[in-house]
């Protein structure tokens, strides 16, 4: 993969809750330079960054419902036809996790079409990504946890949304695996994967590619884009892989 191959698959993340305006636009400025597929803000600065990223091509992502998913579904729904208004293309949303947990697909996908409605009415093309926290659901056993990831890739597919991604990077329970980013593949059947949450480098970040991950978030994008250019000048493999 190429440096300009593997930019084109991530989205380049700040998510921390102190990010200031400073910091934001650093990463926005970034995004643009490297032709990210995105940059990931939170819904505050989605207004001023699509404003500054207007005519670049790089879009702007935004979280809803982040980090715990608990808001009421049409919460969910007016945060994120507000983001879309506001410029942004893409919208990742934290499910409920209650449903996930219980591996109730019908709950699950009643509450995303909700989201799904009021986001394609304020933008037909939005690209739309449901945070499912696969190390919780996979808590219990790889049997149980791949019942509860099929569970949600149905109602993620069956919602209309486009994703189905790994993790906030903010739950204790942790990051993006191998084995949840396998089973996700697995069981999409048309959606795609997202993989998320304690990817620091560049051989995590490959696994995760060769393990079926469509799409990276990442906030250590430069570094990892930084060790394939060296490996690749290099000819080969960074230390490690």
């Amino acid at each position: 993969m190429s440096p300009a191959e593997l930019a084109a698959r991530i989205d380049h993340t700040i998510l921390k809750p102190e990010a200031t305006s400073a910091e934001v636009h650093r990463v926005a400025t970034e995004a643009m330079q490297h032709r990210f597929a995105s940059v990931c803000i939170a819904p505050a600065w989605v207004g001023p960054i699509a404003l500054m990223l207007k005519g670049s091509g790089t879009p702007v992502c935004t979280v809803v419902g982040f980090p715990h998913g608990t808001s009421k579904s049409t919460v969910k729904a007016i945060e994120a036809t507000a983001a879309i208004k506001d410029g942004a293309a893409e919208v990742d949303v934290v499910g409920h996790l209650p449903f996930l947990m219980d591996a109730d697909v019908d709950a699950s996908r009643a509450e995303l079409m909700e989201l799904v409605r009021a986001a394609r009415a304020a933008r037909r093309d939005v690209v739309i990504k449901v945070i499912v926290e696969s190390a919780l659901l996979m808590k219990d056993g790889a049997d149980r946890g791949e019942a509860r990831l099929a569970a949600a890739c149905q109602a993620v597919r069956e919602s209309g949304c486009d994703f189905i991604k790994t993790s906030t990077g903010f739950h204790p329970a942790g990051g993006a695996t191998l084995d949840a980013v396998v089973l996700m593949k697995k069981h999409a059947d048309g959606i795609r994967v997202k993989a998320s949450g304690g990817i620091r480098d560049w051989a995590t970040a490959s696994a995760m590619l060769e393990a079926g991950a469509d799409r990276l978030g990442l906030s250590a994008s430069i570094a990892i884009l930084n060790e394939l250019k060296e490996s690749t000048s290099n000819g080969g493999a960074p230390a490690g892989y």
